[in-house]
């Protein structure tokens, strides 16, 4: 089995973070959503990956490289326009070849893991697979119909009445036989290849497509509320690993990462929180729910549920939650409550009491 894992797309409610990041890249816990992926595809045994890359090209493939650091061989693809899902496999095509594999969006964090949908599809290999999770409002996503077994008869992509609340969670087993479901395939009113409409021609031809219930937790990372949620999830998950220094005026509390070279002095950690290589702690109470950057500096700050990116400053802050502040970005106040703040990269925030 092969991997497809998409990674274009411009990320418009990221904005600002994605007018200078991929948002595949953006991170969660303090490790790209990208990288979360691919480990997950690694985890079932797939080794051959093809990642299709947008504008983001060059930067995902400065973090990701050739994929050898995750025990992966990484090919690129490029999707010069947001042609459609269906249109990345097109692309993919001569990479694919005859081979069974696994297509994963880039953006999502399904965060325990595709190991069991891909041993159901190894045992039962249907012609496609897909994941899926009943949601709240299915119209933001493809939604299928299901019969009692599972099999899939209907699906439609942001349907405005949907029938079902069965949401497609982002990752999909195939078989060769979709390649000649997206060649017969025409652009939708959206202007794109649907691979709803690929999956409904196999399903109108009799091949099999079955709908896999994944019990787990998945959220894409389209906005900074489902990014912030994300972190929170993953942070539960870690286990406590003290690597950098901690003065012995400093508190820890719960699971705590503190990476290698990062210092803190004078603070109460209080987890579930990372803080990440080279990062400087000063005087300041981080967490719960946290995640702080490498090369981060923290002083005379109070931190809680909030992402900070590579080199981000923080001064003097005293109430801030809920919080996002991009790569190298500086937030400083004059002793006052920050509360909430979406700060993109290089920015200068100033907050006066």
């Amino acid at each position: 089995m092969k991997a497809l894992v998409l990674a274009g797309g411009k990320g418009t409610r990221l904005r600002p973070f994605t007018y200078s990041m991929a948002k595949q890249l953006v991170p969660v816990a303090n490790t790209p959503v990208l990288t979360h992926c691919l480990e997950n595809i690694r985890s079932i045994g797939v080794r051959e990956v093809a990642v299709v890359v947008g504008g983001g090209e060059v930067e995902i493939q400065s973090v990701i490289g050739d994929g050898a650091d995750l025990g992966l061989e990484i090919t690129y693809l490029v999707q010069d326009s947001p042609l459609g899902l269906a249109h990345c496999v097109r692309i993919a095509a001569d990479f694919l070849g005859d081979d069974d594999f696994v297509m994963y969006l880039g953006d999502n964090v399904v965060a325990d893991g595709i190991g069991d949908a891909a041993e159901r599809f190894r045992a039962q290999r249907p012609d496609a697979q897909v994941l899926v999770a009943k949601v709240d409002d299915p119209r933001q996503y493809g939604v299928v119909e299901v019969d009692h077994d599972g099999r899939v008869h209907l699906l439609a992509e942001k349907p405005l009445h949907p029938r079902s609340d069965l949401a497609i969670v982002g990752v999909y087993f195939f078989t060769a036989a979709v390649h000649e479901a997206v060649a017969d395939l025409r652009p939708s009113h959206r202007g794109e290849l649907e691979i709803t409409d690929a999956l409904q021609w196999l399903v109108n031809r009799g091949r099999v497509v079955i709908a896999s219930d994944y019990p787990g937790y998945w959220r894409d990372i389209g906005n900074a509320d489902g990014l912030l949620d994300c972190n929170r999830v993953l942070l539960q998950r870690v286990t406590s690993a003290v690597r950098g220094r901690v003065d012995s005026t400093s508190t820890v509390r719960g699971e705590v990462v503190v990476e290698e070279g990062a210092v803190v002095t004078g603070s109460e950690l209080v987890g579930p929180l990372v803080i990440g290589a080279g990062a400087v702690v000063n005087g300041s109470h981080l967490g719960p729910f946290t995640s702080v950057g490498p090369g981060c500096l923290i002083e005379d700050s109070t931190i809680s549920d909030s992402i900070l990116l590579d080199g981000a400053q923080v001064f003097g802050a005293r109430e801030l939650r809920r919080s996002l502040i991009g790569r190298w970005a500086k937030v400083g106040t004059g002793g006052g409550g920050a509360g909430r703040m979406l700060i993109g990269d290089h920015s200068l925030a100033q907050v006066i009491a």
